[in-house]
């Protein structure tokens, strides 16, 4: 949970469905009315809100933001309702929720589309009468004033259809609506975001900007940014810090930015199906040392991705770990800790792969050696 107040954003660019998201964040602004922001994964939602915030009556009280997403009820509920002390193990002091803390301000739920049918139903309860009660207290719930905005990369309606989402709670989140395009609908925008980031890490880093030559720009604006902004952000971070004060050309990109690039955003840039998709994916996790949150969760959160190709994957590493799903966290580079909600991500969006099948040893125990990234590395010849 972030509360308090927030350096000033803007929303970079110049094209036609930038100038548009504009306008709807002035026009939402004026209202005080509840405002569910849409998008893919990386395009910005949270930039979105704060400038809805800044720009709305409201703007001298506080915007306080919560991802909902990968939360458990209790952690949730806590953090948006505050608890009292002693009311579940580890609450050793009263805490003040995040709704309370935004009285008179904003409240920023992202990825509400996340949350639990239980908790759905808790935030609909909240914006029907305003009444804040903390867990495990017996007082009488407190009525605030808090303006929601909500964000999801979802398609909340389909989730309505499919019984994952309340439709009245659907209903009273989307009064007004800004949809945020991906970065490949508005690749005019690119030059310029670019340009942004420069200056920005420049002077974090305190180092000489550069500039991009004409082929590096070509290639920036041919390329299809399956993460989005902030894609292209962490791509500026790495090139500022690699050769500050060095004009950015197209070789000094990495190799696979391009407009051929395979990647989750391409899922039918091949004929072989998901399996060969799996094989990329499960290569830059052991070659590249790329995270199974950035190379597969993320894009298909963003629906880059089909629960066919998330399956490819999971099962590519169950066959070098054998079937034990512990191995395949670190062998995805994930951290130990993330086992409970990797195996919550794939059982909730139906990607699990049963292990059994794995366990029929194709060779003898002892004659299995090395980690499970040096024997995939081994078997595809890498």
């Amino acid at each position: 949970m972030r509360t308090g107040t927030y350096e000033s954003v803007s929303f970079v660019g110049a094209s036609a469905a930038t100038r548009q998201v504009m306008a709807d964040i002035e026009t939402a602004a004026r209202s005080e009315a509840k405002v569910l922001i849409t998008g893919e994964t990386g395009v910005g939602k949270d930039v979105v809100a704060r400038l809805l915030h800044q720009q709305s009556a409201r703007r001298h009280a506080s915007l306080s933001a919560i991802n909902c997403a990968g939360m458990p009820d209790t952690l949730l509920e806590s953090e948006l309702f505050g608890h009292v002390r002693g009311s579940f193990t580890g609450a050793f002091r009263d805490k003040v929720g995040l709704l309370e803390a935004a009285d008179r301000g904003t409240a920023f739920l992202d990825e509400a589309g996340e949350m639990s049918a239980r908790m759905q139903g808790v935030l609909l309860r909240f914006l029907e009468t305003g009444e804040v009660q903390r867990v495990g207290s017996e007082r009488a719930a407190r009525v605030v004033n808090v303006r929601i905005i909500a964000a999801t990369n979802r398609d909340l309606l389909r989730q309505v259809g499919a019984g994952a989402f309340r439709e009245d709670l659907y209903y009273r989140l989307n009064v007004i609506r800004i949809h945020v395009p991906p970065l490949r609908q508005r690749v005019d925008d690119v030059p310029l975001l670019f340009e942004h980031f420069v200056r920005m890490f420049s002077h974090q880093y305190d180092l000489a900007p550069r500039a991009l030559t004409h082929e590096a720009a070509d290639a920036l604006m041919a390329y299809r940014w399956p993460g989005n902004v902030r894609e292209l952000k962490n791509l500026v971070e790495q090139l500022v810090v690699r050769a500050p004060g060095e004009a950015v050309r197209a070789h000094d990109l990495p190799a696979d930015l391009g407009p051929l690039r395979l990647t989750a955003a391409t899922p039918d840039a091949t004929d072989d199906g998901p399996e060969a998709m799996a094989r990329e994916l499960v290569r830059r996790m052991l070659s590249e040392g790329a995270s199974f949150w950035t190379v597969v969760h993320e894009p298909f959160m963003g629906r880059d991705l089909s629960r066919r190709h998330v399956r490819a994957v999971v099962r590519a590493g169950l066959e070098q770990t054998l079937g034990n799903y512990r191995m395949l966290v670190g062998l995805f580079n994930m951290q130990p800790s993330d086992y409970k909600r990797f195996l919550g991500f794939l059982r909730k969006h139906d990607c699990h792969v049963p292990f059994h099948p794995f366990r029929v040893a194709r060779v003898p125990a002892t004659a299995v050696t090395g980690t499970p990234q040096v024997r995939y590395r081994e078997a595809a010849g890498m």
